[in-house]
């Protein structure tokens, strides 16, 4: 190197040096000031730095029950609360037949409607114009829900009496007496011939002398 170039290396490297030892001295001057301004806090560990940190315990929440203890699934309810008494729920997981006393079955028979009448009590008709035995047939009466439709009844037992035999409407106006009171009302009795003198147009298609008789 000449010796110009030498002066100017080694002023090079002084400033260079210059600034580096510039910028050390003001970082460590910032980390003084800042150490002198903060008051020193407690250890992480210690009984007091717990106390004041306002933080969860348990991750979420403050730990305090909701409502006051009076909400969420499973719990009793506020304290001093009193409840009704509610019926038991036979749907109830909980539920406890053998504590709900004695329990008593019942068997309900649905109403039957006017097809399902006719097909039953015309084989009990027809049955009873070979026994003849009254009885038997209010016991078999008794196992059916008739309802609203006992009228239909002795309809239909004088509309197959019109089309058998003499001793058939014998046999159907004794079964008609022994019925009223137990099985059917004067009304529906009634209300039955009424009904067949009504429909007189139609029983004469099949019984002729179905006025007459």
């Amino acid at each position: 190197w000449t010796p110009q170039e030498k002066l100017l290396h080694e002023a090079r490297l002084k400033a260079k040096a210059k600034r580096r030892l510039r910028r050390t001295s003001s970082r460590d001057s910032t980390r003084e000031s800042l150490s002198e301004g903060a008051e020193p806090g407690p250890e992480p560990g210690s009984p007091k730095g717990r106390a004041h940190d306002r933080r969860s315990r348990m991750g979420k929440g403050r730990g305090l029950p909701k409502k006051g203890g009076a909400g969420g699934k499973g719990v009793w309810g506020a304290p001093g609360v009193v409840y009704g008494y509610q019926e038991p729920d036979a749907r109830d997981p909980n539920y406890d037949e053998a504590a709900q006393g004695d329990t008593v079955y019942a068997t309900v028979v649905p109403e039957l409607e006017e097809g399902e009448l006719e097909k039953n009590v015309q084989p009990m008709v027809m049955e009873y114009f070979e026994h003849g035995d009254t009885s038997e047939v209010m016991e078999l009466l008794r196992g059916l829900n008739l309802g609203s439709r006992r009228h239909a009844v002795p309809s239909l037992a004088v509309a197959l009496a019109l089309e058998g035999k003499a001793s058939h409407r014998e046999l159907t106006s004794r079964l008609l007496s022994d019925l009223v009171g137990h099985i059917v009302t004067p009304e529906d009795i009634a209300w039955a011939f009424d009904k067949m003198l009504q429909d007189l147009p139609d029983l004469i298609l099949d019984t002729p002398e179905a006025p007459q008789v």
